[in-house]
């Protein structure tokens, strides 16, 4: 089913399927669920019914299900029970090979944790921000001014994809040629492998993986010669807790920062077009009124959620809301549920750009680990949509966003658009 558009009357279906289900087999990390955006209902249902839900049996094995948005905030301050670690299993509901997890800092629990990010910390602090938000707005404007007229072209690619590469590429000093790289290196990071997948097998997407790790050792070896310099490469090179990283540590931090500078900020690029798209009445709010972009954009990364999901291994038996987690045992918290929990925000369904507390959201984590670049995610999709509102009137969505084949990255693999002459 993979990689087809389904009809109205299936998708409805999928939908329906939630409702007489019963909850032992509900399953609500199947990636298909996402691709097909049909996993509301379920989240929907195990927030009134079932809270906190164990799956016995899936393609990531058995897990616990963390869906309201209090517990879910609960769980990830909890760091003496929950572990990110990777060698527990790190921070995804799909379990890695033991041999294969590689440490990066989010996948690493206090006081590891904070050294690492504190290495890298610098790029986002808000001086370092203005210098960025003048590159941001010269290659936003420089993408938007080359986009044709009048016909139809992927959305993704042109626009979603080519702005967070060229940031990645900057952030990282990256050779600016082979930029598309980081871009197929996010992709392939998070992909699940199968006939339907970027790759085939396991096997092919670490083949991938150590060109990356491969590239950037030459890069590395480059900056470790050099004076101190502010890109992230050079940052860690010279950074005391990361300048001693061993190749796996070194590989997971690299992935963490690209897929976390990629596809977040990629699939809310993507998501808020869309979304205003569905939600017209909103986009003529946004024409009408530009000094909106600073409610609309926190609403926008709420509303796409490009990550579905963190996991957490529990490190002891405990009991929470009265369901017994063994030691163990798999706890994913669903950033996407916890979004649309009516108890925590007030019309969660509705798309709403002036929205009253628009940062009252769960996208970009809790706590500790919360998303170290988000001002940054933040600061992009504000001035891409101010570059759009001075250029266009209108930018239509004219067919269906084909979705990504995933439980963990909510995002879009294509969607077409038409610029109106």
């Amino acid at each position: 089913m993979h990689g087809t558009i389904e009809s109205a009357a299936k998708l409805d279906a999928l939908r329906e399927r939630a409702t007489t289900l019963p909850l032992e087999q509900f399953d609500p990390g199947d990636p298909e669920l996402f691709r097909t955006d049909t996993f509301w209902p379920y989240f929907d249902r195990l927030r009134r019914e079932d809270p906190v839900h164990y799956c016995k049996d899936s393609m990531f094995g058995p897990y616990w299900s963390v869906t309201r948005y209090n517990d879910i905030m609960e769980i990830e301050t909890n760091h003496s029970v929950f572990s990110s670690a990777s060698s527990l299993g790190g921070i995804t509901i799909r379990d890695i090979d033991p041999d294969l997890r590689r440490e990066s800092f989010i996948s690493m629990d206090p006081p590891r944790h904070a050294a690492q990010r504190k290495t890298v910390a610098p790029m986002f602090t808000p001086t370092h921000l203005d210098n960025l938000a003048l590159n941001i707005r010269k290659r936003s404007a420089e993408c938007l001014d080359n986009l044709p007229v009048g016909q139809v072209f992927d959305w993704v690619d042109r626009v979603s994809i080519e702005l967070t590469t060229q940031m990645l590429a900057v952030l990282f000093d990256f050779p600016w040629e082979d930029r598309r790289k980081l871009t197929r290196w996010s992709d392939i990071a998070t992909t699940i492998p199968g006939p339907d997948g970027l790759v085939a097998t396991e096997d092919e997407r670490q083949v991938e993986l150590a060109e990356c790790a491969g590239y950037f050792a030459r890069l590395w070896k480059e900056r470790i010669a050099q004076p101190p310099k502010s890109d992230l490469l050079s940052m860690m090179a010279h950074g005391e807790a990361t300048r001693d990283m061993d190749a796996k540590n070194f590989l997971g931090n690299l992935v963490l920062l690209i897929v976390g500078g990629n596809d977040t900020t990629r699939n809310t690029m993507s998501g808020s077009l869309l979304a205003l798209s569905q939600h017209p009445e909103q986009y003529r709010k946004l024409r009408e009124n530009p000094a909106l972009l600073d409610s609309f954009v926190p609403e926008v990364i709420r509303w796409q959620t490009p990550l579905a999901h963190m996991r957490r291994t529990a490190l002891t038996d405990f009991e929470f809301r009265g369901k017994q987690i063994r030691k163990g045992d798999k706890v994913v918290m669903w950033y996407v549920s916890g979004n649309r929990d009516e108890e925590a925000i007030e019309r969660p369904y509705d798309f709403i750009i002036d929205r009253a507390r628009p940062r009252t959201h769960l996208s970009f984590g809790f706590g500790i680990h919360r998303c170290v670049g988000l001002r940054l995610a933040e600061l992009q999709l504000k001035i891409i949509w101010e570059e759009i509102l001075r250029r266009f009137d209108h930018i239509d969505v004219v067919g269906e966003p084909k979705r990504v084949y995933s439980s963990f990255v909510k995002g879009l693999e294509e969607l077409p658009v038409k610029i109106a002459a």
